[in-house]
């Protein structure tokens, strides 16, 4: 007799398999269609991303014994960020009485913990093709197939920058304080701490303008890492490249609709999560965090259905509004700083240097929005 599944997930992701274990904890029936083969729980495989994490999906992993070991979640107690003139703002965990202000957690090993907590729950099956389901979830990432095959319309608006990640070791250790730099060219780079707080490795994330990257992808090891040093300041002394190289053209993007009913199918509904459904600029990290949000969103109001289907769209567009809502100020404010920091002119440095500053000094505001970087409802 053939297996009925309530939800197909599409795309077995951080974001996917964090939502197939929400559901499968409401008894819900989960099918999530990933690779033929998940990876055991052996070494991590070689990948250069690292995300920023705050408390909210922390507390949320750890409830789902997904969070990776302490080798792999990096408390970040200070963050610096520098303004391409003498601007800068510090941050610090201790001043906002929080344990970190941040995790920064190797991809591989979360998603690996992730892998494991999905093979043990009864709940859900792997599957290697999309089946029937009532509710199909896609978060296949900016490029979901699903969401065209759906017709949601999905407005990007491309900036002239691609991000550049990698692995590096530095000759000084990196305190837990993750680090900044905005530079006069519109380049953005952020060294990420990495294996525990005497650790002396970081993640980069280096947002450049279109034209650079691939001179900069094209240089030999000692050549980038010399860059490196050189955007850097030389913070950490000098650096050794340890990894490949990835890249990324960026964008800011966002689905017109986040739910709908699956064509054909009028009992059936679909609905968007994570990248699929929204894509932000990489320089305040937020981008996991968001996804993380979406399905816990997403989960909890299926949680109070009642009597309701799980593919009743007035539910399903609750989620989509409450969602696009907290989405929308994120968003704003990140197109706003990459859009003021890409500018060039004199008179436009000097002004968002001095709002820098200014910033740094403004007590409250500068408090107020620490805390909500960090996930903190309080």
């Amino acid at each position: 007799m053939a297996q009925t599944f309530d939800v197909c997930i599409r795309g077995s992701g951080i974001v996917g398999r964090t939502l197939a274990l929400l559901l499968a904890r409401e008894r819900l029936r989960v099918a999530l269609v990933g690779p033929a083969d998940e990876p055991a729980s052996s070494t991590p495989h070689e990948d250069v991303r690292a995300y920023a994490l705050n408390a909210t999906s922390r507390a949320l992993l750890q409830q789902l014994r997904a969070w990776p070991e302490p080798q792999h979640a990096c408390a970040v107690q200070h963050m610096q960020v520098h303004g391409d003139q003498d601007g800068l703002l510090h941050f610090d965990a201790s001043a906002q009485q929080a344990e970190a202000l941040a995790w920064i957690v190797d991809v591989p090993a979360l998603e690996m913990r992730l892998a494991e907590a999905v093979r043990y729950q009864p709940q859900v099956e792997l599957v290697h093709a999309p089946v029937p389901a009532t509710l199909t979830a896609v978060c296949e990432g900016r490029a979901s197939r699903t969401r065209e095959e759906f017709g949601v319309e999905f407005t990007a608006t491309p900036y002239a920058q691609q991000a550049i990640a990698a692995r590096l070791r530095c000759a000084q250790p990196h305190g837990q304080v993750a680090r900044q730099w905005f530079g006069a060219d519109g380049s953005i780079l952020a060294f990420l701490p990495l294996a525990g707080g005497e650790g002396n490795s970081v993640a980069i994330v280096w947002s450049v303008p279109q034209e650079q990257a691939p001179q900069l992808l094209a240089l030999e090891p000692e050549a980038f890492a010399l860059q490196l040093q050189h955007a850097s300041h030389d913070a950490l002394g000098s650096l050794e490249l340890t990894s490949r190289r990835a890249a990324w053209p960026l964008q800011q993007a966002q689905a017109q609709h986040w739910c709908g009913p699956q064509p054909g199918q009028t009992a059936h509904s679909w609905v968007l999560a994570g990248d699929a459904a929204h894509n932000v600029h990489p320089l305040a990290g937020q981008g996991l965090n968001l996804g993380l949000a979406d399905v816990q969103a997403l989960a909890h109001t299926l949680q109070g259905r009642d009597w309701r289907s799980i593919a009743d769209l007035r539910l399903l567009r609750r989620y989509e509004r409450e969602r696009k809502a907290a989405l929308l100020p994120m968003a704003l404010a990140m197109d706003g700083l990459q859009q003021l920091f890409v500018r060039p002119e004199a008179p436009v440095q000097a002004l968002r240097n001095w709002g820098l500053k200014g910033f740094e000094r403004s007590g409250l505001l500068k408090q107020w929005m620490a805390r909500q970087a960090m996930g903190s409802t309080h």
